[in-house]
């Protein structure tokens, strides 16, 4: 049986390539996607999320426009230098694309037709699925799992020197999340920013493979590459770091874990974002499942199957 997936994301590359991976994959079957703000406007993202879904001919999914701003309503910052101005890079999806959007309320649909079976997953800053946790207290209790992409736990932020961007993004709603999931994994920069896509992976990818997204994996990935060999030089590929969130759903062995209960900074300080956990002697474990270091050999091998294996 394949596993149900309900994807918060502001896609953005690395999102839209976590999105094409999980449309791709024999084993996940993509039930909804809700978008937000973060990489791109709300409105940017929807659009971004329904051209990925024409490309793949799955416009049956269901698209759920979510949070436009934080919870704070502090000005959002946009990256059109890391994803593009329209989000996909060089791709710019139809301006006039006419698509069906569905109510928020389709959240809690899903929670109740799914019940365990069904795993969300957030890419993006989480003022929507802080949203859902508040309309939804006792439906939400019923979803299976939970995986976060985001914090980073003793290394360097992405977004400041202690801050990772979708914490950094709404911390408020990052730490209601951390609070009240349940069988909650989060994925940090621990473990992303080693999930490095070279251009010959890519080009082997391409060679190999006859999905819909084909032409699109070389122009997003280059233009991603371009804006990570600028913020750090020298790297050789991009970290794609939404895309291994949803890679730990059918294979959990491509990262090691520590089990602690994390927390996040408020505020508009310096330290606004900071992700953090209690590693003091008489510190507990906790029970939320944190990635640390990746197996990089095995995350490469499991990209490159279900990228290139597209039967499903």
């Amino acid at each position: 049986m394949k596993k149900k997936i309900l994807f918060f994301c502001d896609p953005g590359i690395d999102d839209s390539l976590a999105i094409i991976y999980t449309l791709l994959h024999p084993n996940l079957e993509l039930v909804g996607i809700v978008t937000s703000y973060g990489n791109v406007t709300k409105e940017q993202a929807t659009a971004n999320a329904y051209y990925l879904l024409k490309l793949a001919n799955q416009e049956h999914i269901p698209i759920i426009p979510g949070a436009a701003n934080p919870v704070q309503q502090d000005p959002v910052t946009y990256y059109p230098e890391i994803h593009g101005a329209g989000g996909i890079g060089p791709i710019q999806p139809q301006s006039d694309m006419k698509y069906q959007i569905y109510p928020f309320d389709t959240i809690r649909y899903l929670f109740n037709k799914y019940g365990k079976e069904l795993i969300v997953v957030d890419t993006g800053r989480s003022t929507s699925l802080a949203i859902a946790f508040i309309l939804y207290n006792q439906e939400i209790t019923n979803v299976g799992a939970f995986y976060i992409m985001g914090g980073a736990f003793f290394v360097p932020g992405n977004v400041t020197p202690l801050a990772e961007a979708n914490f950094y993004g709404d911390p408020t709603s990052s730490n209601y999340v951390l609070k009240y999931a349940h069988n909650l994994t989060i994925v940090p920069l621990n473990a992303t920013q080693d999930a490095i896509l070279t251009e010959q992976i890519i080009q082997h990818v391409i060679q190999q493979t006859t999905s819909p997204f084909r032409d699109l994996l070389k122009p997003i990935f280059l233009y991603y590459y371009k804006a990570y060999q600028k913020l750090i030089p020298g790297i050789h590929g991009a970290p794609i770091h939404d895309l291994l969130a949803i890679m730990l759903i059918n294979n959990p062995s491509i990262v090691n874990y520590i089990f602690y209960d994390a927390k996040v900074i408020n505020g508009t300080g310096e330290a606004k974002g900071l992700s953090y956990i209690d590693l003091r002697p008489t510190g507990q474990n906790g029970k939320t499942r944190i990635a640390t270091k990746l197996n990089y050999s095995l995350f490469i091998e499991d990209f490159i199957d279900v990228m290139v294996n597209t039967e499903r």
